[in-house]
């Protein structure tokens, strides 16, 4: 399993795997904050749960052991009957409620599982379950969008910097100097879209982590990948660094225009 992130739900921290299973030992705490084991070991001794879980193994799960399972359903119910995940997951292969220990440990079941646990638990608290686990998704959504945004600009930019590498940079120049031209092409950028280079931003700027790109929002981003894959066009062309610097320049004003006049792109930009 990777690792939790966490959401409030009532008065509990439930912590969330990336692979969508949900910690069934923070849900248990919400009936039984010193014992939640004996929550979840009551759950699964019942006959419906043994039952749900059977079902949800053989739906998705195609080395669940069904054999086993049936006699593990033959005894379900029983006064004698005893369940625990461990037991669940020796004897059947299951793998739709796991133990973990560790940082992360505790018992961890599949959304679809966890939310079935959490409305036996309490129903009010299943619901808000459900709508902070989907609010957690709506996130990551937009963080993926971010990061796709992101790394479109760095693919432009490699373009961007291997037109550099062809055109601008002769053999014999050190090092140092190769660096220094990298820099000031990327700053040719950040003066045509922002107004200022990447130390400009720095020095205005001393409590930020990131730097200027980072804290471009979704319209500049946008216009930030068309002006690189332009730049290592002009460069190609061999337009010198200040024809360069104009074209782009208003090519960005142009482009923000637009961009802002855009109603599904300020969409994006409130979220």
């Amino acid at each position: 399993m990777t690792a939790s992130k966490e959401i409030v739900v009532l008065t509990e921290t439930v912590r969330v795997q990336q692979d969508d299973y949900i910690s069934l030992t923070d849900i248990a705490k919400y009936r039984n904050a010193d014992d939640p084991r004996f929550v979840i070991q009551n759950w699964m001794r019942t006959g419906f749960t043994v039952e749900f879980l059977g079902i949800w193994e053989q739906l998705n799960n195609p080395d669940f052991n069904r054999v086993e399972f049936e006699a593990v359903r033959n005894e379900s119910g029983s006064n004698a009957f005893v369940m625990t995940p461990t037991k669940w997951a020796s004897l059947t292969n299951a793998i739709g409620v796991v133990s973990k220990s560790g940082r992360y440990g505790g018992t961890y079941a599949h959304k679809d599982i966890a939310f079935e646990f959490a409305s036996w638990v309490s129903v009010e608290f299943k619901l808000y379950l459900i709508k902070e686990f989907q609010r957690l998704k709506e996130q990551e959504l937009q963080q993926l969008g971010w990061d796709i945004r992101r790394n479109l600009t760095k693919i432009n930019y490699r373009i961007d910097t291997d037109a550099i590498k062809t055109n601008l940079i002769p053999p014999e120049l050190s090092p140092q100097q190769i660096n220094f031209i990298y820099a000031s092409e990327a700053d040719l950028l950040n003066m045509a879209l922002f107004g200022k280079t990447a130390k400009q931003w720095r020095d205005e700027n001393p409590d930020h982590k990131g730097n200027i790109r980072d804290e471009a929002n979704v319209s500049q981003l946008v216009c930030l990948a068309n002006l690189e894959t332009l730049n290592a066009h002009f460069i190609h062309q061999g337009l010198p660094q200040p024809e360069r610097l104009k074209i782009l320049n208003q090519t960005a004003i142009h482009q923000m225009k637009l961009l802002l006049a855009d109603r599904s792109v300020k969409q994006l930009e409130d979220k």
